[in-house]
């Protein structure tokens, strides 16, 4: 097996440039929007995607009409036979917090002190152990007036320097390669729109993680629910025995969650609800709820309280009326991963040959590889070097960057 003569340095350079480039696209998705993608940034990000790939002299690019970028890499003389292996990241950032005019702060040497943001915000050593060990290292944090966007433009990053380091070295062998740029990640409905009949992926890699040697292979089980409330009108002077005002049912109902049992109030493999949007009058309101849980029996268990919270709430305010949907949005990757053990092996694997320690580690959350190991491709998770994703404090190590791109190319080269 060829050696390479790889190091972070050369892979900083591939990486740096792109990632700085890429966070400066809004490409926030909108849950409020059927269509995929749901907003035109995503479609801005994945055409400089496409042409980059083209002008490192992939032939085999395309865009699909809702927005998906695939690419492949051909095998080496000698490697045709083996199944294709895929990497996959995401064009979208989250909405909670504004992604537009990111203006990305690389420091270079950071020395470990507190670092000032914006609106008295602060990166704080001292709180975050993990960036206190940034120390005499490269990182990239926001000016705290916006996110940062390494949550997926760090994955997309790393992905995109691997193919250029392989393109690069073609005396590097491995087998066929695809790789995968989607929409929408962050509102949970991009996957509906994901064209398996043109993968050829026997499995696939997110590159979607968090801190170095994080590995992961399962997430929650999660659902959407959503409360619509119907009230009694009548002028609020003569409302005495007749009023069943939907907006004071909505966030009747709301106070109803256990408050111990929200995502502030868990971690580890503890579920959640979380109340994530409630709007209305005083005929109609509606809530919209995450679900989240790693056991499905747990999951059932809180769809029967929302009923539960539903009549109590209905009995509260005779006239009105409370109804109750549920939806899914992704499973538990575990147990088809489980199924096939090789392709968490590789990637522990590849991992060890490149120095770094892994561990096991469950997404608090879920990925596009959640919904894709349902559908019958294996994928796991890799870190990206990201941490406080989806906030103003958001920041990325550019040392756990080129790691991540080291385990990308090791796993393409099969080692």
């Amino acid at each position: 097996m060829y050696n390479s003569p790889m190091n972070d340095q050369q892979l900083e350079n591939l990486l740096l440039p792109r990632f700085l480039n890429y966070v400066r696209y809004d490409t926030q998705s909108n849950s409020h929007i059927a269509e995929t993608p749901s907003t035109p940034g995503q479609w801005e990000l994945a055409k400089v995607l496409y042409k980059e790939l083209l002008d490192l002299g992939i032939k085999d690019v395309k865009i699909t009409g809702h927005c998906y970028v695939i690419a492949r890499l051909p095998p080496s003389p000698g490697r045709e036979k083996e199944p294709c292996i895929g990497f996959l990241a995401h064009l979208d950032t989250a909405g909670d917090v504004s992604g537009k005019d990111v203006k990305p702060q690389l420091v270079k040497n950071y020395n470990g002190s507190k670092i000032e943001l914006a609106d008295g915000i602060c990166l704080d050593p001292e709180k975050e152990p993990d960036l206190a060990a940034q120390k005499g290292k490269t990182i990239i944090h926001s000016d705290g007036t916006t996110l940062l966007g390494a949550d997926n433009k760090a994955g997309i990053a790393e992905i995109m320097a691997a193919v250029e380091y392989l393109v690069s070295n073609p005396q590097i062998s491995h087998g066929e390669i695809e790789i995968i740029f989607t929409p929408d990640e962050e509102t949970g409905k991009g996957l509906p729109e994901f064209p398996m009949s043109e993968i050829k992926s026997a499995y696939c890699y997110t590159v979607d993680g968090g801190a170095i040697g994080e590995i992961e292979s399962e997430c929650f089980n999660a659902y959407k629910a959503e409360i619509e409330f119907l009230g009694k009108v009548i002028h609020v002077g003569h409302a005495r025995g007749i009023l069943a005002n939907a907006t004071l049912m909505a966030s009747t109902f709301a106070a109803m969650l256990p408050r111990s049992e929200s995502p502030e109030a868990t971690d580890g493999y503890y579920g959640y609800y979380c109340p994530m949007e409630i709007s209305g009058n005083l005929e109609k309101a509606s809530l919209e709820i995450f679900l989240r849980d790693f056991d499905i029996h747990g999951m059932e268990r809180r769809i029967s309280a929302l009923e539960t919270f539903a009549k109590t709430t209905e009995a509260q305010f005779p006239g009105g009326r409370v109804i109750v949907k549920t939806q899914v949005q992704y499973y538990n990757m575990k147990a088809k991963i489980d199924e096939k053990p090789d392709v968490l092996k590789r990637l522990i694997q590849a991992s060890h040959n490149a120095g770094i320690e892994c561990r096991l580690k469950s997404v608090r959350g879920g990925t596009d590889g959640s919904r894709l190991t349902e559908l019958g491709i294996p994928t796991p998770n890799i870190f990206t070097g990201g941490r406080n994703f989806h906030s103003r404090m958001e920041w990325v190590s550019v040392n756990e960057m080129c790691a991540a791109c080291r385990v990308i190319i090791g796993l393409i080269r099969g080692e």
